[in-house]
């Protein structure tokens, strides 16, 4: 037994020394590698730490850069120096667009301030403007700046001011002129705007201003006096100072909640039907304070119902071929009548309390001396007509209403005439009324 392990011992010892010497080897191969990764590693640190700081250090030039401009910005507030100097010249251009022409800015420089600076040079006269007046604005505004259905009413209003429901025209509200021309040129005629000619509008302020009473038919406007011309009602507008003078007195924080047990409509609102499909009348809606609901946290008290529509009228049965329609006895025709006066009312009133306005009053004028109402500045033409001897008799008012500027040339009446006859007669019967 003994003999047999003396045997294999040098074997084993053999065996042991090789394997030992391998491991050996294998351990410092893998020193070397390690070693290896460790230095790499070290290598990739060290480079990121030389990016950081120097990263580090182009901030911190920057943010003392930053720091020396603001105080630079600052010093320059306290001690008052501008900050809005022009940007400098840049060295070229990028290529962008162009210049624009002198007659494209004066094409959108065109805006008309109250002493005349912006006005275009032109002219025009009242007949002038009477014409392109009855082309291009008469459609909405009336023949003489009567105002068509509930399109703007431009002339008269003067003895209005002060009620409780003002005509504010051009001749009786507003303050300056270069309103009108601003506002014609720029927007005006409707659907057309930017169309009239520097020629045209002035024309068409003149005859604004006639159809006022302002100026005398012969009146040209122009660059030149626009400005000399004051308004009606220049003086009636004041500076706003309630800011500085009362609201210091009144104003107060205000209640935000529980403030009221119930809320009450005290007042209903107007409605107003503006221009109406059918051209006729404004309808306005008037409440009584019966019909008023009350509002609490429980809801309306009551809610109005909408009055029913009025049921449409049955047109008469036509009359037969054979035999003529009767015809209109004297009340249908001045009822008829009344309805084409309408056309007149902007400018002419009739009744107990009727005033001249743009027109004189029409009172007796059937069988009455032509031009002879007093306190109403006629046209020269008229006036002289009248000074012959002449007569407002049916035939005459026929013929007058039919072509008033034809009949009398120069006529401060710009309405363009009743073409049909039967219009005519109606409102020459409904004029009969008032004696």
């Amino acid at each position: 037994m003994s003999k047999s392990l003396n045997i294999f011992l040098p074997a084993i010892s053999g065996t042991v020394l090789c394997l030992g010497l391998a491991y050996g080897l294998a351990s410092r191969d893998y020193g070397s590698e390690k070693i290896t990764s460790l230095e790499s590693r070290v290598e990739r640190v060290s480079a990121r730490a030389s990016e950081a700081s120097a990263k580090a250090e182009a901030e911190a030039t920057r943010a003392a850069e930053l720091e020396a401009k603001i105080a630079e910005v600052q010093a320059a507030a306290t001690a008052g120096a501008t900050l809005t100097a022009p940007a400098p010249a840049a060295d070229g251009s990028y290529g962008l667009g162009r210049a624009a022409l002198p007659v494209e800015i004066a094409a959108w420089d065109v805006d008309v301030l109250p002493d005349g600076r912006g006005l275009p040079e032109g002219s025009g006269d009242v007949f002038t403007g009477e014409e392109v007046f009855a082309e291009k604005c008469a459609a909405c505004h009336g023949d003489f700046a009567e105002g068509v259905d509930n399109w703007p009413v431009l002339a008269g209003g003067f003895d209005t001011l002060a009620d409780k429901d003002p005509v504010k025209t051009v001749g009786s509200y507003w303050p300056y002129l270069s309103t009108a021309f601003d506002y014609i040129s720029r927007s005006m005629p409707f659907g057309e705007a930017g169309t009239l000619t520097p020629d045209e509008t002035y024309a068409i302020v003149a005859y604004i201003l006639y159809s006022n009473d302002l100026v005398d038919d012969e009146f040209e406007l122009n660059h030149e006096n626009f400005s000399d011309f004051d308004m009606y009602n220049m003086e009636g507008f004041v500076i706003d100072d309630r800011e500085t003078l009362e609201y210091a007195l009144w104003r107060a924080e205000p209640c935000m909640q529980n403030c009221k047990e119930q809320v009450e409509v005290t007042m209903r609102s107007t409605f107003v039907d503006v221009t109406p499909e059918d051209g006729g009348e404004s309808v306005m809606n008037h409440g009584a304070a019966t019909e008023l609901p009350k509002f609490t946290a429980a809801g309306p008290s009551f809610v109005p119902e909408a009055a029913p529509a009025p049921a449409a009228a049955t047109p008469p049965a036509p009359a037969p071929e054979d035999q003529p329609a009767a015809a209109d006895s004297g009340a249908d025709l001045a009822a008829a009548g009344e309805k084409v006066f309408g056309k007149c009312k902007a400018c002419h009133q009739v009744g107990a309390s009727a005033k001249n306005r743009t027109g004189p009053v029409l009172n007796g004028i059937v069988g009455a001396p032509v031009a002879q109402v007093e306190k109403f500045k006629y046209s020269k033409n008229m006036a002289a007509l009248g000074a012959d001897g002449g007569v407002w008799d049916e035939a005459t008012l026929n013929a007058f209403l039919e072509n008033p500027k034809a009949y009398v040339k120069g006529t401060k009446m710009s309405f363009a005439g009743l073409k049909s006859e039967d219009d005519r007669q109606a409102i020459i019967a409904y004029l009969k009324s008032f004696e």
